[in-house]
């Protein structure tokens, strides 16, 4: 028996003990609706790499004996994509840290968070698309204790990019975005 047909003869038998079988009923329907919700199936990826998704009511999965059901297309939009980061040295201050790594979170809107470690300190900051070019962009990064980095970029995808980054001190890297 599930959880409808428990909660269905809980109200449909009066003659049950009324309040304890409502209380029961109402205890087992707020778990159910609250674990119900919507299935998201990857189906794909465009042209740029951005996955596309079904999303459906009702699992994916085929129920026997019943009638075949194609899961609802609705357009929800690209997701977020994590992507590392490497800084690579590119002069000699930069040479007495070697090679940084930290991690761009691409919203796909056009701006992201940009984080990575620098002489023990977690740098944060963002990544901004710059106006009228798709593919170029500017990150920031800023620490608690005053420590900065501002980088410039070009995106080859919406996963894959490279570009630079001078430091607060003059350390210059070149950093490559994606794997």
């Amino acid at each position: 028996m599930n959880i409808c047909n428990v909660i269905r003869s809980a109200f449909a038998h009066p003659a049950m003990a009324p309040a304890v079988s409502k209380r029961l009923a109402l205890a087992l329907a707020v778990p159910a609706f609250a674990l119900s919700g919507c299935y998201v199936i990857p189906v794909g990826t465009g042209p740029e790499g951005a996955q596309y998704y079904v999303y459906s009511p009702v699992p994916a999965v085929p129920v026997p004996g019943a009638a075949p059901s194609a899961p609802v297309v609705v357009p929800g939009g690209p997701m977020p994509a994590v992507l590392p980061v490497k800084l690579y040295p590119s002069n000699d201050l930069a040479n007495q840290t070697g090679v940084l790594t930290g991690q761009v979170t691409n919203m796909m809107t056009g701006k992201g968070r940009f984080t990575f470690n620098y002489q023990g300190e977690t740098l944060v900051g963002e990544a901004t698309r710059i106006a009228n070019d798709e593919r170029r962009g500017v990150a920031s990064a800023y620490g608690p204790r005053g420590m900065f980095a501002r980088c410039e970029y070009q995106m080859s995808s919406a996963h894959m990019g490279a570009g630079t980054c001078t430091f607060f001190n003059g350390a210059q890297y070149q950093v490559h975005i994606g794997s």
